[in-house]
């Protein structure tokens, strides 16, 4: 199990395979790959080691969009506040929702596997959601779950906020018309991107237990710990940070100056790891984009500048590239929510009998 692989919180997964959500022989299947890694249960939680995502496809080979969204919000239910490694204690702490969602600055220090990014305006905080496994299924698996959690944590800390929806960016399971899941009618489907938004009022709302000295503490030493990591896992990553920092002047030069290495030396390790400095630019870039063009108020032409576009044609012309839209029919298309749809995994399993492993069924 490699240090640099992106995955789940340790504590999380010994809670999703005691939690009754899988079937048994997918359990087995799960502790059968941490045996031959040589890793008990318990060793994961001490080390705080993350679990690899892929792990998932490993034991799921032919799954698929709907069931990964099955699997995210239902393993979302499992979530408790101790769950989240060294974050549990400041989101316990945490004085208001608005401090809750300050701690996803720190998420590196528990999963790699999703990257939000920020935008904050005068209606409240948008934050974007965007899955880094390198499995398009997956990600919609580790998306569904971190935000699902996020509005559950949110629920327990600071009561049920009605006015914070999760949006996803892809269609609705089938035949998910139940109404168990207290989170079911914060679910929108079928959006322009996957993220959540926080009206101000609910930024404002206190949470139940603040206790100010130790959210102060807890995140002191989150900043270490995030300093420690510092080595991010890869080089790619050490790149993604150093451009998230200034989107608008993350030249190769400048960043490679900022990592104390060679541009030549840079461009190799990156080739070393299957990507380019311009790959990973344009990653950060289309999700910074695709956040900051949520916000009907900002000026496409501001966007345009904080991206580091000369001009607003080259910005256009780069965003129709990533998406195959322009950025002004993005920000026009409507969020289309699926009136009334809830989504939960019941108790009765079906077995699939491609490979063999049972996966929740939706009545």
């Amino acid at each position: 199990m490699a240090r640099t692989e992106v995955g789940v919180p340790p504590l999380a997964f010994i809670q999703l395979l005691d939690g009754g959500v899988l079937d048994p022989e997918a359990v087995t299947r799960f502790r059968l790959l941490l045996d031959a890694e040589g890793w008990s249960e318990l060793d994961l939680v001490r080390r705080d080691h993350q679990v690899p995502v892929r792990w998932f496809r490993e034991v799921y080979p032919d799954l698929d969009t709907d069931t990964a969204t099955r699997f995210g919000l239902a393993f979302a239910e499992q979530a408790q506040l101790t769950s989240f490694g060294p974050l549990s204690l400041p989101l316990v702490s945490a004085a208001s929702v608005a401090e809750v969602f300050e701690l996803l600055a720190y998420l590196p220090l528990i999963s790699g596997s999703l990257r939000p990014h920020f935008h904050h305006a005068s209606e409240g905080l948008t934050v974007g959601l965007a899955g880094h496994t390198g499995d398009p299924v997956l990600d919609c698996l580790v998306t569904a779950y971190c935000g699902a959690a996020l509005l559950r944590v949110v629920d327990m800390l600071a009561g049920e906020q009605p006015g914070m929806n999760l949006h996803l960016a892809w269609q609705a399971p089938p035949d998910a018309l139940l109404e168990r899941d207290v989170i079911a009618d914060r679910l929108v489907f079928d959006a322009r991107t996957s993220f959540i938004h926080v009206p101000t009022h609910i930024l404002d709302v206190p949470c139940r237990f603040p206790d100010p000295v130790a959210y102060r503490m807890a995140l002191s030493e989150l900043r270490r710990a995030l300093e420690r990591e510092g080595t991010p896992s890869s080089v790619t990553e050490s790149v993604s940070r150093a451009i998230e920092r200034a989107p608008g002047s993350s030249s190769l030069s400048r960043v490679a100056e900022a990592m104390g290495m060679s541009v030549s030396t840079l461009k190799r390790r990156l080739e070393a790891e299957g990507t380019t400095f311009r790959e990973v630019r344009e990653s950060v870039l289309r999700e910074r984009a695709i956040v900051l063009l949520l916000d009907p108020a900002l000026p496409m032409s501001q966007i345009a500048v904080d991206l580091g576009y000369s001009d607003l044609a080259n910005f256009h012309h780069a965003f129709k590239r990533w998406t195959r839209r322009s950025p002004g029919e993005f920000r026009r298309a409507g969020i289309r929510p699926r009136s009334g749809a809830r989504l939960t995994v019941p108790p009765t399993r079906v077995d699939q009998p491609d490979n063999g492993v049972a996966v929740p069924a939706i009545e």
